[in-house]
C-alpha cells in the first residue's frame, strides 16, 4: 500500500472526467462498435486505445485514419454525438468511490477542479446527468486551450487558476495521453484505470490506484 510522499503538501485535486469519474468509456465502447458495424469495420483494442484521452476531432480523426473511412470529420461527428447520448441515457453512472473520494476532499478542505479534453458543452451535460456539476471550482475543456492531452498545458492552466505550483494539484487520470499530461505538467499523477484503460503505459504516475477508493488516494491527501 506504499505511495510516494509528495514532495509538497497537495492542496487541489484535478480530476479527468471520461472513464475517471463517469462510465463514459463504457458507453464509447458500445458507440465506435456501432458507427464502425455501419461501416463493415471492427472497432478494436488497438484502435480505441489509439483514441482515448484525445479532444473527440482528434479521436475520430484518428478512426478516420485507421480504416480509410471516405466520411468527412463533421459527417462522423455528429452521428458519433447522437449514437452516444443515445447510449447514455440509461447507462450512465459515477465510478467506484467518486462521491466517498469528494466528501474526503471536503473534509480536508482541499479545492477541486476537473481537466477534461472534451467540450464544454459536453461536459456541463454529463455533469449535470449525475448531479455534480455544482461540486467543482471549475472545469477546464478543449475549448480553453491550444494543445490538448498528452500535452501538460490543461494541468498547467489548472495550477495557474488555482493559484498553485503544478506540484502542489494532486491530477487523477485514467489513461495514458492524460496521465501523461499531469506527468508533464509536474503534478503528483496518479492513474486509475478503467476496464478500457488498464493495458496503458502509466509510465511517471506516482502509482496506479485500484479505484477511487483506494486508500493510498486519501493517504497522499493526508499529507
Amino acid at each position: 500500500m506504499n505511495h510516494p510522499t509528495p514532495e509538497t503538501p497537495i492542496r487541489a485535486v484535478v480530476f479527468d472526467l471520461d472513464g475517471l469519474m463517469v462510465n463514459t468509456e463504457d458507453v464509447y465502447q458500445l458507440v465506435g462498435t456501432e458507427l464502425m458495424r455501419r461501416r463493415g469495420k471492427t472497432f478494436d483494442d488497438d484502435l480505441r486505445g489509439a483514441m482515448m484521452g484525445q479532444p473527440a476531432a482528434a479521436a475520430l480523426a484518428v478512426m478516420i485514419k485507421w480504416h480509410a473511412l471516405t466520411d468527412t470529420l463533421d459527417d462522423l461527428a455528429a452521428e458519433s454525438e447522437q449514437t452516444f447520448w443515445e447510449y447514455v441515457e440509461e447507462r450512465l453512472t459515477t465510478m467506484p468511490g467518486l462521491h466517498e473520494l469528494l466528501a474526503y476532499i471536503d473534509e480536508r478542505g482541499l479545492r477541486k477542479a476537473i481537466a477534461t479534453s472534451g467540450a464544454r458543452h459536453y461536459a456541463e451535460e454529463l455533469l449535470s446527468r449525475v448531479d455534480l456539476h455544482e461540486h467543482f471550482e471549475f472545469l477546464l475543456t478543449a475549448g480553453d486551450i491550444t494543445h490538448g492531452k498528452p500535452h501538460p498545458e490543461i494541468y498547467q492552466l489548472a495550477a495557474a487558476r488555482l493559484g498553485l505550483a503544478t506540484s502542489e494539484c494532486l491530477v487523477l487520470e485514467d489513461s495514458h495521453n492524460g496521465c501523461k499530461a499531469g506527468v508533464t505538467a509536474g503534478a503528483y499523477t496518479v492513474a486509475v484505470p478503467s476496464p478500457h484503460s488498464a493495458d496503458h503505459d502509466f509510465t511517471g504516475a506516482k502509482f496506479i490506484a485500484d479505484s477511487l477508493a483506494d486508500p493510498r488516494i486519501r493517504a497522499v491527501l493526508a499529507g
